[in-house]
């Protein structure tokens, strides 16, 4: 199952995965397998920083195919492993910098909520980005964000069936 939609001030995207919840909430958490799937197909991830406590934050660096590096934050404001994580979702420092968004007024406080159901030996992940206004979410699905996270899910299905099949 694959499915997205746009509500008001939402971006809903939905995937089910070949693995159970706790495999799929680890890879999702973890540094070492963030740095190995996250990011659209052709991305490179490095997690700079990551502090994984509510209160904590994250900091990492998309790498794009032409080294061009995108880099983002966010604060972990809820953790309830391992069925949902919610956390502030901004970019970086010096992505202002970068050719393609400097005279771009970005999208600002961006909520990521991930829900993890369990679906038999199976998983769904229902991914739900917030937006301060209609306007903000308007510019980023101007900028591909469902794209992009579409493209990121299905790096992220790829890992999770070699992973999970010890491939």
């Amino acid at each position: 199952m694959n499915a997205a939609a746009i509500e008001g001030k939402e971006v809903i995207i939905v995937r089910e995965f070949d693995a159970p919840r706790d495999l799929v909430w680890g890879v999702w958490t973890e540094k070492e397998h963030i740095e190995k799937w996250f990011g659209p197909k052709g991305f490179d991830t490095r997690v700079d920083h990551l502090e994984f406590i509510e209160g904590g934050e994250i900091r990492h660096t998309m790498v794009g195919p032409d080294g061009t590096e995108y880099p983002s934050k966010g604060i972990f404001l809820k953790i309830d492993a391992p069925r949902k994580l919610v956390t502030s979702d901004e970019f970086g420092e010096g992505i202002d910098q970068i050719e393609a968004f400097k005279n771009v007024r970005l999208p600002e406080g961006m909520v990521t909520t991930v829900e993890l159901e369990d679906i038999g030996e199976r998983c769904r992940l229902k991914l739900t980005i917030s937006y301060a206004t209609e306007e903000d979410r308007k510019r980023h699905e101007e900028m591909g964000v469902v794209e992009g996270w579409n493209s990121t899910l299905d790096c992220l299905f790829e890992y999770l069936a070699a992973v999970h099949t010890g491939g």
